[in-house]
């Protein structure tokens, strides 16, 4: 099996050593270098995150603890924070392991071959969907979350909003969207898609302060990011 890792760091020549070492190793890598870029290939469901704390936008201690209730593959810190409380509060907020700057590509490479060979959580992990902003929707769990905070959704509004963001940038008319989650065969109309929408937006803008969802007037909806 050729694992995945992801590499979260803002420092380019870091990410572009480590994933060219990783692919020499066998693995297949993925490489952000903002927590918005990270978020994005979650989705991907990496094996395994290398993660950076000291970056400019969201800091990867705050970024691991915003993921961790959602992501159950091994995290390790790569930062040259040495302290013994730095450790801490690293393995505290979520992370599995720690290793300080400057590290040896062989350590790492040690270190990621033992969390992989010891961690099976990967066969029950959960399917996500994910916000460049930190919105997470468990899909296996039907609960969306930001900054930890869950947003609680009726069933319908759960997957009118998966539906949206799972095609994100594509236009939908009413009639298409009510087919596509009520079903064909439903007992109503298309206009029970607009109020659905209205009650999806004022959720999540109460919570995110963000609009997500797009009105194209005259054609239908779209999931901006």
């Amino acid at each position: 099996m050729s694992y995945q890792i992801l590499i979260v760091d803002d420092e380019t020549m870091i990410t572009s050593l480590l994933s060219e070492h990783l692919k020499d190793c066998g693995y297949r890598t993925l490489i952000a270098n903002s927590s918005k870029e990270a978020m994005k290939e979650l989705q991907k469901q990496p094996d395994l995150i290398l993660l950076d704390i000291n970056m400019p936008d969201v800091d990867g201690l705050e970024f691991c603890r915003n993921i961790r209730n959602h992501i159950q593959c091994p995290i390790l810190f790569l930062t040259a924070r040495i302290t013994e409380q730095d450790k801490v509060n690293g393995l505290q907020f979520g992370g599995d392991d720690y290793i300080t700057k400057p590290f040896s590509l062989k350590e790492v490479t040690a270190r990621i071959t033992a969390h992989l060979r010891r961690d099976e959580r990967s066969r029950n992990r959960a399917s996500i969907l994910t916000t460049p902003d930190g919105l997470i929707v468990n899909l296996s769990e039907h609960r969306v979350f930001y900054e930890n905070r869950e947003i609680p959704f009726s069933k319908k509004e759960f997957e009118l909003l998966e539906y949206l963001l799972t095609y994100r940038g594509q236009i939908f008319d009413r009639e298409h969207i009510y087919e596509a989650v009520w079903g064909w065969d439903a007992e109503g109309d298309s206009h029970v898609v607009k109020e659905h929408i209205r009650k999806i937006r004022g959720k999540l803008r109460e919570v995110t302060g963000r609009e997500y969802i797009e009105t194209v007037w005259g054609v239908g909806y779209r999931w901006e990011n």
